[in-house]
């Protein structure tokens, strides 16, 4: 269970470890490290560090009841209610499905050949059951990078999981014809295939057509804009910048460029004065405006808020970075945090940098924002 707790905190946006923003996260270690021992987080009703959940960026209850029974009795079942009662929810449908193949992956990992029986089961025994397929396209994704992280991308291996992936989301498409999902999964073939601009481009627009605001999509075709895929930093901030700028009232689209700042920062970036630059602070003021409008309930909301804590404590914005703690303390499964081997002690780490400034600006645990 516990290499299911880390993959599915890696999962749940669809990301995958990069070395530098690796290297980025170990500076905020070593800077936070020398305060670490003063906090105290019970103080301010914070979780203890071996309490944070590294599996979700916040909670919901409903999947991971699911999950433990889907392990517990190898019954795709339960998984597949859950999905029949998320299709109206097209964000949350997305993050589920990616939870969902994330338990799958994890499971064969531990048990090769054994491991993640039921999702087999599910689409022997339901293959047009439209919530297996797009399950099965996704574990496919994840299969194909663990592949590429041993043979390289663009191996043969690599590039046949991916193409079967490519298949089965085409099938997932036509089992349920009003979905987004399915597009949004062949984003990520999209990217490990290295489709030409063009022809992204070209899926990224039946994407929009099905789900014009949808912050899931977004995230996922711009890690194909960026520079360390098949893009650059000027593809990435113009990709983010116009979807910020035709994004629809409560829409979390006015956060995305906050998100294509943090995939191009320099690996040293310790200097306070960067995150109070011109670029960074619209940046960021476009994710404080878009948590303050979106509906609290919105399921992306939580990633939102963990990117936006970081850049607040980095900027030296504690007050706003303590407000961003009182909501998501607890749940530490999205980026920043999870391109780290420890989660919980890189978020550890930043919230005690919050604390630490927020005192040293006369805060203290019964003037906290709540």
């Amino acid at each position: 269970m516990e290499l299911l707790i880390i993959l599915l905190g890696l999962t749940i946006i669809g990301g995958v470890l990069i070395l530098p923003a690796l290297r980025r996260m170990r500076a905020g270690q070593a800077a936070a490290r020398g305060h670490r021992a003063t906090v105290d987080p019970q103080q301010y009703g914070f979780a203890p560090v071996d309490r944070l959940d590294v599996r979700l960026p916040g909670p919901d209850p409903e999947l991971m009841e699911a999950l433990e029974e889907v392990h517990r009795t190898q019954d795709w079942r339960p998984a597949a209610q859950l999905l029949a009662l998320t299709v109206d929810d097209r964000e949350l449908r997305w993050q589920r499905v990616q939870t969902l193949a994330g338990a799958a992956a994890v499971e064969l990992a531990q048990t090769p050949g054994e491991g993640g029986r039921w999702l087999r089961n599910w689409r022997m025994e339901q293959p047009k059951e439209a919530g297996g397929a797009v399950v099965h396209a996704e574990f496919l994704v994840l299969q194909a990078r663990q592949t590429a992280a041993r043979s390289g991308t663009g191996s043969d291996e690599h590039r046949i999981i991916l193409e079967e992936a490519d298949s089965v989301c085409a099938t997932a498409a036509l089992l349920a014809p009003g979905d987004p999902t399915p597009y949004v999964v062949r984003l990520g073939v999209a990217r490990g295939l290295g489709y030409p601009q063009e022809d992204f481009q070209a899926l990224w627009n039946e994407v929009a057509k099905r789900a014009p605001g949808h912050m899931g999509a977004h995230l996922a075709a711009l890690h194909y804009w960026c520079e360390k895929w098949h893009g650059s930093k000027e593809l990435a901030e113009g990709f983010a910048q116009a979807a910020a700028g035709s994004a629809p009232p409560e829409s979390l689209l006015p956060a995305l460029p906050l998100f294509a700042v943090y995939e191009h920062l320099p690996e040293a970036n310790l200097v306070s004065g960067l995150y109070q630059s011109e670029v960074v602070t619209r940046a960021i003021e476009g994710a404080l405006y878009a948590v303050h409008t979106a509906p609290v309930d919105h399921p992306v909301l939580p990633h939102v808020r963990h990117l936006l804590l970081c850049f607040l404590v980095r900027a030296e914005r504690y007050p706003e970075a303590m407000e961003q703690l009182s909501i998501v303390d607890g749940h530490v499964g999205a980026v920043p945090w999870s391109y780290s081997s420890r989660p919980a002690a890189e978020y550890a780490a930043y919230r005690a940098l919050a604390v630490a400034g927020w005192e040293r600006q006369g805060g203290s645990p019964a003037s906290m924002p709540r």
